[in-house]
């Protein structure tokens, strides 16, 4: 199962389902530019011979970020491999998987989850998370409406619709992409797909949103409002009160 919530979201922006996650549409690879960008990888292949199923990010030596609807219920532990090209036998870091207690299947509420490693990760540099209301901070100073985004991930490349279905082809490949702003709300950062903007599909579940070109981690990719990955994603805020009480527990916050 490759992760990321492509269902309608209503009002509240919760869904009945977290089905699977989404990956890089109209992107690039993304080389060495993200290294603390990794991917959850499955005990065995998919049919297709890959095996990342989520994305997340190093925000410590230690602790490496993605979301909780990436886990299955009673997992205790998780692989993580920051090769920007995977491929079976590089180095994967195995951890334990710490999902956020608040977050239930059934919404995308606190959808949050850690995988804490024994041993600092060598060679590899954190991302930055940003400050309490960073991003409230940035609307009030009218800047957020022109800010562009960066997601990075391992899911799907660009889906293409067949007679029947729509297909997902997948590369074990860290990808990357722009993305326009789109709303802010107490825990979500809405992103849309402008003119020549890209955007998320299944398997970039749990990845980070960078602000600009920077190293700042503002939000992680949790849902999308369509099945094709080609409209509004909607991105769990990591400035938020809730999202803060859960990372806090792991790393210090600035």
């Amino acid at each position: 199962m490759r992760f990321a919530t492509p269902l309608a979201f209503c009002a509240l922006l919760t869904v009945a389902w977290a089905s699977p996650a989404y990956a890089i549409t109209n992107g690039t690879d993304d080389g060495n530019d993200h290294p603390s960008v990794g991917a959850l990888l499955s005990d065995k292949p998919y049919d297709d011979g890959t095996f990342a199923y989520c994305t997340g990010t190093l925000i410590s030596p230690t602790v490496f970020l993605t979301a909780a609807h990436c886990g299955h219920h009673r997992q205790k532990t998780a692989q993580v491999t920051f090769s920007s090209h995977y491929r079976h036998g590089d180095a994967v870091y195995t951890g334990r998987y710490i999902p956020d207690e608040r977050y239930s299947s059934k919404e995308d509420a606190y959808d949050m989850a850690v995988v804490v490693f024994n041993a600092p990760v060598a060679g590899i540099k954190p991302a930055r998370l940003p400050a309490a209301g960073f991003l409230s901070h940035l609307r009030a100073e009218g800047t957020l409406p022109n800010t562009k985004f960066t997601p990075v991930g391992y899911g799907s490349l660009n889906p293409s619709k067949g007679a029947h279905k729509t297909k997902f082809v997948y590369t074990d490949t860290r990808s990357r992409t722009t993305i326009s702003y789109d709303g802010l709300s107490h825990m979500w950062l809405k992103l849309s797909l402008n003119r020549g903007d890209g955007g998320t599909c299944y398997g970039d579940s749990g990845g980070p949103n960078f602000l600009g070109n920077s190293d700042l981690l503002v939000a992680t990719t949790i849902s999308g409002d369509d099945d094709d990955c080609k409209a509004t994603n909607y991105d769990y805020r990591l400035d938020s009160a809730p999202a803060r009480k859960f990372l806090a527990r792991f790393v210090t916050l600035p």
